[in-house]
C-alpha cells in the first residue's frame, strides 16, 4: 500500500466501521456518556480535597524543597538544569513552583491540581479509546474502569506523584496526535505537535520513555505498512527515550537509589519474582485486594518465595494462550496486553529503585491497555444473549471500585492512616513498622518509635536504615551507648553512608572520643565531598580544640554547600565575636534572622556583639525582641543596661 493511497483511505470521515461498529447515534450517546463519567469522577474524588501532604515524599518534594522557593528566571533555570531528591522531572516542579507560589504550602491546591489532571486524563482516554475502536461504548467502559479504578488512587491523591498525572496527560495528547498524523495525510504539523507533547511527557516524568515503541504497537493494530517511513519517522523520538533514560538512570544513581535486589534472589526464583511484577498489577485491575502504599520484595524462607509468586508462571502462560487462540477478540487481546506491557516495562524491577516490588502508581498508563481490552468484549457483547450478564458485570465492578476508591482516598488522608493500613495489610512486612516509626519519631513520640523500628530490624536484621533511624531515636532519648551500637550495626550492612559516619563522629564527639569522631567526619564528607553538615561538625570539633582557623574553613564551606543552613552561621559568628570582629558577627547573625525570624538566640547574640560595638539602642532593641520569643538572658540584659 503507498503512502497516499493510506492516507486517503484513513481520512475518510465517518471511519470504516471496526468488528461490529456503531450507527450514527454514538455522536448523541456520547453526549451524556463522558459528562456522566467526568462528574461521578469529581465527585468520587472530592474526598480527597481534605486530605493532608504525606511525609512520604511530599515533604521534600513540596514543604521543604528548595526550588520552590525561587521564582525567578535563575530559579526555573536551576530547575530544569539539576536532579532533586534521585529524579529528573522538571516541568513537574514547575507546576509545583507556580501552585507554591500562587497558593503556599496549603494542601488543598495541590490536590485539587491533581484531580484536575486525573479528569483531563480520563476524558483524552475516551478520545483515546474511540478514535482506536470507533465505538462510544467501548471508550465509556474504557474511561469509566481507568476513572474509578481503585489501583489508580495513589497516583491521583499523592501530591507527589502529580508527576504520574501530568506526565500521562503530555503522553495521551501524543498518542492523539499521532493518531491523527497517520489518518490526515501524515502532515508536519501534526507530527511536529505529537514530538513536542512527547517532550512535555519526558520533562514530567521519566517513564514516558516507552511511547515510541507504543507508537508502534498502534501502526501494527491501525494496519499501518510498517516500511521504511514507519520506522524512521520514529528516531526522534527514539533519540529523546536514550536521552531522558540516561539522565532517569543517572538523577537515580545520584542519590544512591539503584540496588540489585531482584538479581539478589538467584536465577530461578528470580523468574518467578519477575513475572511476579507483571502479573500482580493484572491481579489487581480484577481484583484490588490488599492496596497498601507499599509492596515490598519478597522474603525468602528456606530459599523459597511465598506462594503465589510461583503462579506469576502459569498465569502468564495463561495469557500467552488466550492471545494467540484464533478468535474474533484475537486483534483486542494482542493490541491491549502489548499496550500494557510495553508502558508497564521500564516500571519493571530488574534494575530496582528503591525497596518496592511493584507500586500502585505504576500501573495508571499500563491499565488503559486491560481496560481497553475489557471496553471491546463488553461492546462486542451488546448484540449477543450475553448483554444481560455483562451489564450486570460492568455495574457490580462499576460499584465495587467506585466503593473501594472512596476508602482508599480516605486511607490516604493523613500519614498515620497510610501506615497503619499497610501494617494491618503486611504485618510480617517490616516496611510497615519502619514507615511509622518515622511518623511517631517526627512527631516526638520516641518510645513507639522505638518499637516500630525494633520490630522491623527483627522482621529484617539487614536493613541498615532501620538501625539508622533507631540510633537517632536513642540517640534523641539521650541513650548514647545504644546509638552508637546502632550505627555500628548501620555501617556493617551499608559502609557507604556518609549520614551514619556524621552521626556517629557527633555521639563520639559528645562521649569524649575527639580523635575518632574526627575520622568519622572525615570519611563522611570522603563518601560525600558536598555534605554541608559533616563540614560543621567537624568545624565545631576543630573549633573545641582551639584551631579556629580549620574551623572557620569548614563552617565556611558548609555555608557555601547550603546557604540556608544556620548552625554554620552562628558558630562562625562565634569565632568573629571571640576575636573583635563584631560587625562580621552582626552580618552572620542577619543571615540567620533572615532565614528564621523567630530564631531567639540570634537576637540575644546580635544583640550582644551591638553592645560590644558600643551601639546600645540597637542591642537593647534586639534584646527586647530576643526577650518577647521567650530568651531568660536578654530579660537580664534589658534590666541591667536598657532601663
Amino acid at each position: 500500500m503507498t503512502t497516499s493511497k493510506y492516507a486517503k483511505a484513513s481520512s475518510q470521515k465517518p471511519q470504516a466501521l471496526k468488528q461490529g461498529g456503531e450507527q450514527t447515534h454514538n455522536y448523541s450517546l456520547s453526549k451524556w456518556i463522558l459528562p456522566g463519567i467526568i462528574i461521578f469522577t469529581c465527585l468520587l474524588y472530592s474526598n480527597s480535597l481534605n486530605n493532608n501532604f504525606t511525609v512520604f515524599d511530599d515533604d521534600s518534594y513540596i514543604v521543604n524543597n528548595p526550588f520552590l522557593r525561587d521564582f525567578s528566571l535563575k530559579g526555573i533555570v536551576a530547575i530544569f538544569t539539576s536532579f532533586y531528591s534521585c529524579n529528573y522531572h522538571p516541568l513537574t516542579t514547575l507546576t509545583w513552583l507556580f501552585e507554591y507560589n500562587l497558593f503556599g504550602p496549603s494542601p488543598l491546591p495541590f490536590h485539587l491540581v491533581n484531580v484536575m489532571f486525573h479528569v483531563l486524563n480520563t476524558w483524552l482516554v475516551f478520545k483515546l479509546a474511540y478514535r482506536l475502536s470507533n465505538k462510544t461504548v467501548t471508550a465509556g467502559v474504557t474511561s469509566l474502569l481507568f476513572a474509578i479504578h481503585p489501583l489508580h488512587v495513589e497516583s491521583v491523591v499523592w501530591v507527589s506523584e502529580l508527576k504520574d498525572v501530568q506526565y500521562t496527560f503530555f503522553y495521551l495528547l501524543s498518542l492523539l496526535l499521532y493518531l491523527r498524523y497517520i489518518s490526515s495525510g501524515f502532515t508536519r504539523k501534526s507530527y511536529l505537535f505529537c514530538l513536542l507533547l512527547f517532550i512535555g511527557s519526558l520533562l514530567s516524568k521519566s517513564a514516558a520513555v516507552t511511547l515510541p515503541l507504543l507508537l508502534i504497537v498502534i501502526d501494527l493494530y491501525e494496519q499501518r505498512k510498517m516500511d521504511a517511513k514507519a520506522m524512521y519517522e520514529k528516531i526522534p523520538f527514539f533519540a529523546l527515550s536514550v536521552l531522558f533514560g540516561i539522565l532517569a538512570i543517572l538523577s537515580q544513581k545520584s542519590g544512591g537509589a539503584l540496588n540489585t535486589s531482584m538479581l539478589s534472589y538467584g536465577f530461578f526464583n528470580g523468574i518467578f519474582v519477575f513475572l511476579s511484577g507483571i502479573t500482580f498489577y493484572i491481579v489487581w485491575l480484577v481484583a484490588p485486594f490488599k492496596l497498601a502504599v507499599m509492596h515490598c520484595f519478597p522474603d525468602v524462607s528456606n530459599s523459597l518465595l511465598p506462594w503465589q509468586y510461583y503462579l506469576s508462571l502459569p498465569l502468564m502462560l495463561l495469557i500467552v494462550w488466550v492471545c494467540s487462540r484464533r478468535t474474533i477478540y484475537r486483534k483486542e487481546f494482542l493490541f491491549g496486553f502489548a499496550f500494557f506491557l510495553v508502558t508497564l516495562s521500564v516500571m519493571l524491577q530488574i534494575v530496582s529503585v528503591g525497596v518496592a516490588l511493584t507500586s500502585e502508581r505504576y500501573s495508571y498508563v499500563a491499565s488503559i491497555g486491560i481496560f481497553y481490552i475489557a471496553g471491546q468484549l463488553f461492546a462486542g457483547s451488546m448484540t449477543t444473549p450475553k448483554k444481560t450478564l455483562s451489564t450486570v458485570l460492568l455495574v457490580t465492578a462499576t460499584l465495587l471500585f467506585s466503593v473501594l476508591t472512596w476508602q482508599r482516598i480516605a486511607v490516604w488522608k493523613d500519614d498515620s492512616l497510610l501506615f497503619n493500613d499497610m501494617i494491618e495489610k503486611y504485618p510480617d512486612v517490616y516496611y510497615g513498622y519502619w514507615l511509622r516509626g518515622n511518623l511517631e519519631k517526627r512527631n516526638g513520640d520516641l518510645k513507639n518509635a522505638l518499637s516500630d523500628y525494633s520490630e522491623a530490624i527483627r522482621l529484617n536484621p539487614q536493613y541498615p536504615d532501620a538501625f539508622y533511624n533507631r540510633a537517632a531515636t536513642l540517640d534523641a532519648s539521650g541513650n548514647l551507648r545504644a546509638a552508637l551500637s546502632d550505627y555500628d550495626q548501620a555501617l556493617k550492612l551499608n559502609p557507604a553512608q556518609a549520614d551514619v559516619y556524621n552521626n556517629r563522629g557527633w555521639i563520639l564527639f559528645r562521649l569524649g572520643d575527639r580523635t575518632n569522631a574526627m575520622l568519622d567526619y572525615n570519611k563522611a564528607i570522603s563518601l560525600n565531598p558536598n555534605f554541608a553538615e559533616a563540614y560543621n561538625n567537624r568545624g565545631w570539633a576543630y573549633h573545641s580544640s582551639g584551631d579556629t582557623k580549620s574551623a572557620m574553613q569548614d563552617y565556611n564551606r558548609a555555608i557555601m554547600l547550603n546557604q540556608a543552613f544556620v548552625l554554620p552561621y552562628s558558630n562562625r559568628a562565634v569565632i568573629k565575636a571571640q576575636s573583635g570582629d563584631f560587625a562580621g558577627a552582626i552580618a552572620d547573625y542577619d543571615k540567620i534572622i533572615s532565614l528564621r525570624p523567630d530564631d531567639k538566640s540570634a537576637y540575644y547574640y546580635r544583640g550582644m556583639a551591638y553592645f560590644d560595638l558600643n551601639t546600645k539602642e540597637k542591642a537593647c532593641a534586639d534584646w527586647n525582641k530576643a526577650a518577647e520569643l521567650g530568651n531568660s538572658n536578654a530579660t537580664e540584659m534589658i534590666n541591667k543596661y536598657c532601663r
